[in-house]
């Protein structure tokens, strides 16, 4: 994954674009209020480690995988990025550095545009396909 390295390139620190939660075609979606420049990280996803011996029996579609054999759950109040959908052509892409989940925008993202990026094969096999995908490129088609 293509994740930014340096920090003397973002133009704003980790969590200060302006983002809201709102109604989007799959449910709740998180927005972008102001322009968001391509190659930068816009938000952490954050939650409560998992240990391991829980990890195939937790209940959660907000697990991420952060390492060999470590996952957190992002089914909590302050982790405003699990409201980011899944598309088939995301704005952004998720990263693990060092331990951490980041997810970057791919290209400039414009003001009132929502926030999403491809929640990976497994993801979309389990929980999407079965339902029929509702992202913009899908409902084109």
């Amino acid at each position: 994954m293509k994740i930014q390295k340096t920090e003397k390139n973002i133009k704003k620190k980790i969590g200060e674009f302006a983002l809201r939660v709102r109604k989007s075609p799959t449910g709740k979606g998180l927005f972008t209020e102001e322009s968001i420049p391509k190659d930068v990280r816009v938000i952490e996803y954050v939650g409560e480690e998992v240990a391991e011996a829980k990890q195939y029996t937790i209940n959660s579609k907000y697990l991420f995988e952060t390492g060999k054999d470590k996952m957190i759950n992002g089914n909590i109040r302050r982790n405003l990025a699990k409201y980011i959908n899944h598309s088939c052509k995301p704005n952004c892409e998720a990263g693990v550095v060092r331990g951490r989940i980041y997810i970057s925008s791919l290209r400039k993202i414009q003001p009132e545009e929502e926030l999403t990026y491809n929640y990976g094969e497994e993801y979309f096999d389990a929980y999407i396909k079965p339902k029929g995908c509702l992202c913009l490129k899908c409902k084109k088609n």
